[in-house]
């Protein structure tokens, strides 16, 4: 992971993971454990007046990772409905699927002139 960018950025983000996540339940995703507990998180990590604050960096790391997982899990699963494969292909499926056509014989298989 290069840079962490900033916790807000951080926070957007995986609040929109957390409502990807529960669209497909339907339930909002406030009222979820997983939201509750970020939210406490984030209050008991605020920016303070000390000029390095340890703990704060260390959540946001953290969390910007937890957010890699998220989007990562997303995208692996998009990927994985989209080519996973669906049992024995004829050899007509096959060559479509990587963009050919197989030749027509004029009379049927087993044509011999």
């Amino acid at each position: 992971m290069a840079a962490l960018g900033s916790p807000a950025r951080t926070w957007r983000g995986l609040l929109r993971e957390l409502r990807y996540l529960n669209a497909a339940t339907g339930r909002p995703y406030r009222d979820t454990a997983a939201y509750q507990y970020l939210v406490k998180a984030f209050r008991a990590h605020r920016v303070t007046s000390e000029k390095l604050c340890r703990a704060q960096h260390e959540l946001h790391f953290q969390a910007a990772t937890y957010l890699c997982l998220l989007r990562s899990i997303r995208a692996h699963v998009a990927l994985h409905q989209e080519f996973h494969g669906k049992g024995e292909r004829s050899v007509e499926e096959s060559a479509g699927l990587v963009g050919l056509k197989l030749p027509q014989q004029p009379g049927g298989k087993g044509w011999e002139p």
